[in-house]
């Protein structure tokens, strides 16, 4: 979900590159690695990197990604835009080279952060005229762990949840459209014994795969590995701070090779230790962090919470998806009408029965049913999503 902008006003427009997918399995260091890279009609793209990052790429960009993945030699690259971008091949290459250096460093570390990476420069993704959402939020169950109250999810909404099979066939075509991020949230995903299968599925197409959940499975140290094994890439964890078992948790997948955002719910019975909690996530080494509070009474909490973070070094990540285990708290990244400005365009929402909504808690405005309706007749509905 990044755009690569160094480049955007130094050419004129030009003819675009022709629309397809172009693909790359190649080493590394005597590691392998492989790339998906999706052209646009109007010449940009999406680059995923090991089924683990995503990169949205302006046209220039997108063509020199294409030699990269083409093995084109620097000086043909080169030769090649110059002739289409008219400008220096001295420029064109040091261009050039200077992409292929950040991807190259890319592929080689390690725990990436499917949002952001290195300096690449940061555009809205909702602020585009995507031709298909950035990510699809999937909602596999409304069932809730023990002990947690069941009004927290909205479970009379769906009459049934969706079979392993037909969440598989979602994922697929989620990826024909050109999906290529999905996470996985509910309810507790972790409660369906089918989340590993449906991990390995999208790691199979090529999918950047995300788990959204309150960490009541993670403290089984193999439990998390087995995820990891599968194609899990990264995780958002709902942290409870009044509860130690959550940090056992935490504390169990922060030193394993997975990104990690923690997410902080703020309400009346967590604030006056919300920044004890995060003192804790930073001596933890969490370093990303998602804040959403129960209510509007808690804004100035908020915004005094948003200070001491940056002082601790974590960096707040908005637009994400959160459960409704997380008491369906108030999102801080949302327009004066409360919704989320890239709601039915960067993401889109799939319940547990299939039904598609422009973001979590929109019920009233079902777009269709992934599973039953094509993407074409689902994806018309989205722009705009607002009645």
């Amino acid at each position: 979900m990044k755009i690569i902008n160094r480049f955007a006003d130094r050419f004129s427009k030009i003819q675009p590159l022709p629309v397809g997918t172009h693909h790359l399995q190649a080493m590394q260091d005597e590691r392998p690695y492989r790339l998906h890279l999706r052209l646009h009609a109007d010449g940009s793209g999406i680059l995923i990197l090991n089924a683990s990052t995503i990169l949205q790429l302006n046209p220039t960009a997108a063509e020199y990604a294409y030699h990269f993945i083409k093995g084109t030699e620097p000086n043909e690259a080169a030769k090649q835009i110059s002739a289409r971008y008219r400008i220096s091949k001295g420029m064109a290459r040091e261009d050039f080279n200077d992409f292929a250096d950040r991807i190259q460093t890319l592929i080689s570390t390690s725990d990436l952060d499917p949002v952001s990476f290195l300096d690449f420069d940061l555009a809205q993704p909702h602020s585009a005229d995507l031709t298909a959402p950035l990510r699809l939020d999937c909602a596999l169950t409304y069932r809730l762990p023990e002990n947690t109250q069941a009004e927290y999810a909205p479970a009379k909404r769906v009459e049934r949840e969706l079979s392993t099979a037909e969440w598989k066939s979602i994922l697929d075509k989620a990826w024909r459209a050109g999906i290529p991020h999905i996470t996985f949230t509910g309810g507790e995903a972790t409660l369906r014994d089918d989340l590993p299968d449906l991990i390995a599925r999208a790691e199979q197409n090529g999918q950047v795969c995300g788990l959204l959940t309150d960490g009541s499975r993670l403290s089984d140290k193999n439990y998390v590995e087995h995820l990891l094994q599968t194609g899990l890439d990264h995780i958002l964890f709902m942290v409870q701070p009044e509860n130690e078992r959550s940090w056992e948790a935490l504390e169990t997948i922060m030193p394993l090779d997975i990104f990690v955002t923690v997410h902080l719910t703020l309400n009346h019975g967590n604030v006056a230790q919300a920044v004890d909690a995060l003192k804790r996530l930073a001596q933890l080494d969490v370093q990303s962090l998602s804040l959403s509070i129960s209510d509007d009474s808690l804004l100035d909490a908020h915004g005094s919470l948003r200070d001491q973070a940056a002082e601790l070094g974590l960096a707040l990540k908005f637009d994400l998806p959160v459960p409704y285990s997380a008491h369906n708290p108030v999102a801080l990244e949302t327009q004066e009408d409360g919704i989320p400005d890239g709601a039915g365009r960067a993401w889109l929402y799939v319940e547990p029965d299939g039904d598609v909504l422009p973001a979590q808690g929109m019920a009233d405005q079902v777009l269709g049913n992934f599973l039953k309706e094509e993407w074409s007749t689902i994806h018309s509905k989205t722009y705009p999503v607002r009645s």
